[in-house]
């Protein structure tokens, strides 16, 4: 009777704390809202009532936290970041709220399992006082707002100091408490996780020719050609940290079938019966939309999906493009005509596209909207039915309608008839015309020699002269693994990708979140050698396309014409 009186007055005191003790609560506020409202003010700087932080740097100036937002610096993983000589360290969880060791005592003490494995303790000459002791909420709301860590350190007076209330401060505190601390899915302690998207309409040839030099790289980190597995469990202590992180890789193909209103729910089956870490590659005929929406709700990173019709996007984040695509070569077409004519508020252009044919739109979408935001003037659209004929009548009408001085001819390589009884308009016609190279496959024998004097062609990969090193590279990888060649620029983009990855990886050190796997990339340096398709991939924080801009060429005349930039690369 005593011990059942005893558990009552145990759970009636107990029960009230349940929420609170689980993590449910703060300042009143439920777990998930407070975290959202944290995370708005470190990712954007906007305090739960709407205004912006404000905060002081370099000791007396005022800034608007949006201006210097957390995650600029400390990046959105919160594991931090380095800029020239500027080291920004993390504000996890984890890391705020343990002892910040010296550089070199990265393992100070030896686990028991570790003992047990043969593995020593450091000598005692590492065993060094930590820089500074573990967080508590209270020396991090002073760290926040005056810029003193725990050790009474100043830090750095780039770092700003926040003036916030303790509520806001409080919100923030718990938002860093709970920042990169669950590992992401599709990871354990072996192996990491990957999938590849395929849909139906890509010709076999130029799927297995994306797969088997994705394959090819995945067999190569999973070779154990440098004994990863081995040195996880032994080698110096200094490099401990990333030889333990290690894992295999393992590549699943996520196939999808049927028009693109039913991915949605494929892509739902595949991630429920596998999660995975990050999707590598991929391939598509057409518009990888539906697969971005995807990624970004689920926030799965997308590395380099080949396609010509990527999502566009200022704002989202989780995938990566080799570049805008079609899209792209419509806003260098714009910023070439600003650059060569000036008087964009009153120039007469013309565009003659396809509505059926989505590259052909897309390129004059990104010309129109970049004109617009450039401040040009409104421009005429001909969107040509599927099967209407482009005939000399139409030119004639055309160009006495309207009189353009730009025409943008995003015709493909079947309208060989429309680029005939054009060039047989000498008298009407403008004397600057524009069309695309992808769109044409560079099929240039479908222009007549009439047209070469002042038909300008979008040019948005490597000039032909100048990839003989990176071409030579990639050639030389297939062969050495008996990989056929095939789709050259299919091939090349998955040698890029499979360069690139295994760094990625190690960088990642043990810290398995996808958002630090993506911010790698954002600190890569320029990369100018491993790809052959584009003459510079880069990124900055944030950017999303790495491919940013467009060579503007023409063509020499005769039966073999050739490709001769009449500019530098046009960036946008």
């Amino acid at each position: 009777m005593k011990a059942k009186w005893l558990l009552a007055l145990l759970l009636f005191f107990l029960l009230p704390l349940q929420p609170l003790l689980a993590g449910d609560l703060i300042e009143g506020v439920a777990h998930d809202e407070a975290l959202q409202l944290g995370e708005q003010m470190y990712r954007t700087g906007i305090l739960p009532s709407g205004k912006p932080m404000r905060a002081m740097v370099m000791g007396d100036i005022p800034v608007d936290g949006r201006m210097f937002t957390c995650d600029d610096c400390h990046q959105r993983s919160g594991l931090g970041s380095e800029e020239g000589t500027v080291i920004t360290w993390p504000t996890t969880g984890k890391e705020l709220f343990t002892p910040r060791r010296r550089t070199g005592a990265f393992r100070p003490v030896a686990s028991a399992a570790e003992k047990v494995d043969g593995r020593r303790t450091l000598p005692q000459y590492y065993q060094v006082e930590d820089v500074r002791p573990a967080y508590t909420d209270k020396t991090l709301a002073r760290a926040l707002r005056t810029g003193v860590d725990p050790a009474s350190r100043r830090l750095d007076p780039i770092m700003p100091k926040f003036h916030l209330s303790k509520s806001n401060m409080a919100l923030l505190v718990y938002y860093l408490k709970h920042l990169s601390v669950t590992l992401a899915p599709g990871v354990d302690e072996t192996t990491l996780q990957f999938a590849t998207v395929i849909t139906d309409d890509v010709p076999d040839g130029k799927t297995s020719a994306m797969l088997s030099v994705l394959q090819a790289h995945i067999d190569a980190h999973n070779s154990q050609s440098r004994h990863e597995e081995r040195r996880a469990t032994a080698g110096p202590f200094y490099k401990s940290e990333r030889h333990r992180a290690y894992r295999r890789v393992q590549l699943h193909i996520w196939e999808l079938q049927g028009p693109g209103e039913t991915w949605r729910d494929q892509l739902e089956s595949y991630y429920e019966q596998q999660p995975v870490f990050a999707l590598l590659g991929g391939i598509t005929g057409g518009s990888w939309e539906e697969i971005h929406r995807f990624t970004e709700e689920h926030q799965i990173p997308s590395l380099f999906p080949i396609t010509d019709l990527p999502a566009i996007s200022e704002a989202d984040w989780y995938t990566l493009y080799f570049s805008k695509g079609s899209y792209q070569e419509g806003e260098s077409t714009a910023k070439f005509i600003r650059a060569q004519l000036g008087k964009i508020d009153t120039l007469r252009i013309t565009q003659v596209y396809r509505q059926n044919n989505r590259q052909s739109a897309a390129i004059a979408r990104g010309f129109e909207q970049t004109w617009r935001k450039m401040g040009g003037a409104a421009v005429e659209d001909l969107a040509l039915q599927q099967h209407s004929a482009v005939t000399e009548r139409l030119w004639s009408e055309l160009f006495k309608a309207h009189n353009p001085e730009v025409v943008l001819l995003w015709l493909d390589n079947t309208e060989r008839n429309a680029f005939n009884t054009l060039s047989r308009q000498q008298a009407l016609r403008p004397a600057m015309l524009f069309t695309s190279a992808p769109l044409l496959r560079h099929d240039f024998s479908i222009l007549p020699d009439e047209l070469h004097h002042n038909l300008l062609i979008t040019y948005p990969y490597s000039l032909p002269h100048k990839e003989e090193r990176s071409r030579f590279a990639v050639k030389r990888w297939l062969k050495a693994r008996n990989i056929p060649l095939t789709h050259f620029d299919i091939q090349a983009k998955m040698y890029f990708l499979g360069w690139m990855l295994p760094g990625a990886l190690k960088n990642l050190r043990s810290e398995f979140f996808r958002e630090y796997f993506l911010e790698g990339f954002d600190m890569m340096i320029d990369q100018d050698y491993a790809i052959a398709v584009y003459p510079r991939l880069t990124f900055g924080p944030g950017q999303r396309y790495a491919s940013k801009g467009c060579y503007i060429v023409k063509l020499t005349q005769g039966p073999n014409p050739e490709v001769v930039p009449v500019s530098d690369w046009v960036t946008y």
